[in-house]
């Protein structure tokens, strides 16, 4: 079984900074890609931004400059930096791994991120 949990949302002013981090456990023993999505009340979950294996990064063009996404040392874990937020970054951004090719995509629960004044 594979799980994942998300912390580090919560609520921070326009402009601000939050890190959120995505704990991957259980019977897991490779990684094809990691990311992180997000959704906003009343609308569909987007890509945030992924990472693969080998280190290629994808990024939604709404946070690009401003998300950086990385993957620990331990590569059970990954991270999104978040900078410059703004009201719009409102959502619940959920974690997810495809372990390969072929595999299904795991999702965590989610985590809280509100932008405002």
């Amino acid at each position: 079984q594979v799980q994942l949990v998300e912390s580090g949302g919560g609520l921070v002013q326009p402009g601000g900074s939050l890190r959120l981090s995505c704990a991957v456990s259980g019977s897991i023993f490779s990684f094809y890609d990691m990311g992180w999505y997000r959704q906003a009340p009343g609308k569909q979950r987007e890509l945030v931004a992924t990472i693969t294996s080998g280190g290629t990064i994808n990024y939604a063009d709404s946070v690009q400059g401003r998300f950086t996404i990385s993957r620990g040392n331990a590569k059970n874990t990954v991270y999104l930096q978040m900078n410059s937020l703004n009201p719009e970054d409102t959502a619940v951004y959920y974690c997810n791994v495809k372990p390969t090719t072929i595999s299904p995509r795991y999702w965590g629960q989610g985590t809280q991120v509100t932008v405002s004044s």
